[in-house]
């Protein structure tokens, strides 16, 4: 059997989904993308390449209702019998992903309940979580609150995990596995969604630039998950010489602080080597203002600087 997909996605991560589920046999009759930006997407280069209908849009949900209506009406048009949501940042209104008969897949990062919203992966690592996994689940009015289809576990967040490291290297091949079953489930008739435990669920904002300021009077573990789940973006941040300066590839050093917090106590080839409340932190590299990213050692801090 095959079903007749709508598409919506971004990125190399629904680029493979969107391969995978072609080589399944399933009739993709609308790939929707975001629209052209600086850097070409992948999903909408993969889509253009295999001569699929192509729909690229910033927003679904306008001011006026005669934009809703043309954006359902575009979609309905297409005959869709799914919709896959594989990697989603614009709002889909409820008029289309309840439209197919089989209604809509949503790909999350994270072991729903837990770690409801759009930044679940850095929130994991900031909060110390040690365990991860993938969901996909059918949207519903709430966010991140529908019923599971697929969920896999499993996943151990180690102690040198970024948020980049956390999904390219683990959940990004979890979750392409992930929204293929889910979709072979419902194309066989054999899924089995289930309610999710409100008793378990959690929600968490965007990590912004509030979330990421450092403290350095916070615990040193804290800071060692709050700079590793802000890497690469948007980079957790304290100030050296009034010039902002963002942390990344973080560690904790073994000993005591043996300074105040905040303190450069080392410089090396490492990276700085910072007291904490309680320990120590190794910063591997820094940005300076708005300057690149660089090995921290090449920064200009020495021992003896006193961040933030």
């Amino acid at each position: 059997m095959a079903l007749r997909i709508a598409f919506f996605g971004q990125a190399p991560f629904a680029k493979d989904i969107l391969v995978r589920l072609l080589e399944a046999g399933h009739d993709i009759v609308g790939v929707y993308a975001p629209p052209e930006g600086k850097r070409p997407d992948p999903l909408a280069e993969e889509a253009t390449a295999r001569g699929l209908r192509l729909l690229r849009h910033r927003y679904f949900r306008l001011r006026t209702g005669h934009a809703i209506e043309s954006r359902v009406k575009e979609h309905a048009q297409l005959g869709a019998e799914l919709n896959v949501l594989a990697y989603v940042t614009a709002i889909i209104p409820p008029e289309i992903v309840a439209a197919p008969v089989h209604r809509s897949l949503c790909f999350h990062p994270s072991l729903l309940p837990k770690f409801r919203g759009g930044n679940a992966i850095p929130w994991q690592i900031i909060l110390g979580e040690h365990e991860s996994g993938v969901t996909v689940f059918q949207p519903d009015a709430g966010v991140d609150t529908g019923p599971i289809v697929v969920q896999k576990g499993g996943v151990e967040i180690a102690p040198e995990d970024t948020a980049a490291s956390l999904y390219y290297d683990k959940l990004y091949p979890l979750g392409v596995e992930a929204v293929c079953e889910a979709v072979d489930q419902i194309d066989r008739g054999t899924a089995r969604p289930r309610a999710q435990d409100e008793s378990a669920a959690s929600f968490q904002g965007l990590v912004d630039d509030e979330v990421a300021r450092i403290d350095w009077a916070r615990p040193a573990g804290e800071l060692d998950g709050l700079i590793r789940g802000c890497d690469p973006q948007p980079g957790a941040h304290t100030t050296w010489h009034g010039d902002p300066l963002r942390c990344f590839g973080a560690g904790r050093v073994p000993g005591e602080a043996g300074a105040a917090p905040g303190t450069v106590v080392e410089v090396g080839e490492a990276g700085l080597v910072v007291a904490a409340r309680g320990g120590r932190l190794r910063v591997a590299r820094v940005r300076v203002g708005s300057g690149a990213k660089q090995a921290a050692a090449e920064a200009g801090l020495r021992a003896g600087d006193v961040l933030g």
